[in-house]
């Protein structure tokens, strides 16, 4: 192999990073070309998996090579290894092409499809009317348990503890509660 090393002979021929990026700051294209199909699918990989987009993953890998290119000094082996460096690389390259994304669909191009059932709204209005009055006359510790249970989310046993009731008379009171909402409403 022309330009390789005595190390890359040892490798078996195969030219190791450093030596490669050593030829790149040198300009040599064929250095570059064999990083870029060393590395070129994982960079791809990485940015595709961010992406989800064949096209915008082939334009951060574009983009990462000619970074590379340019500035060969920039990859410090001290800090790890080429293949995880350009992965990193990808992936914030990656995620700031996310970012610059513009949303599919403008704001004001949404259309809300919204259909209006006065009768409906009108049935629905009268039984919330029918539950108001059936709430107001209802004995307090039912009111207060059913509220426990529908606006707070609490359990029959959370309930209980937090009244100091025992759990079957929680369980009374709501069930009572409710028959009374229902025969109001007049359902069932």
């Amino acid at each position: 192999m022309a330009g390789a090393s005595p190390q890359d002979a040892r490798n078996g021929g195969e030219a190791s990073d450093l030596s490669l990026v050593a030829r790149v700051r040198a300009r040599d294209e064929g250095a570059m070309g064999a990083l870029y199909d060393r590395y070129s699918s994982l960079v791809y990989a990485v940015a595709l998996r961010v992406l989800g987009d064949t096209g915008a993953a082939e334009d951060v890998l574009q983009e990462i090579f000619l970074q590379l290119w340019k500035k060969p000094a920039a990859f410090d082996s001290a800090r790890g290894s080429m293949g995880a460096w350009l992965s990193v690389i990808a992936r914030n390259r990656a995620i700031d092409a996310l970012r610059k994304r513009k949303p599919e669909t403008d704001v004001e191009d949404v259309v809300l499809s919204v259909e209006t059932n006065f009768a409906e709204n009108a049935d629905r209005g009268r039984a919330l009317v029918k539950i108001r009055e059936a709430l107001s006359t209802m004995a307090a510790a039912q009111r207060t348990a059913l509220e426990m249970a529908f606006f707070e989310g609490l359990t029959h046993s959370e309930i209980a503890q937090k009244t100091g009731e025992p759990l079957g008379t929680i369980k009374t009171r709501i069930r009572a509660a409710l028959l009374s909402l229902r025969s109001a409403v007049g359902v069932g």
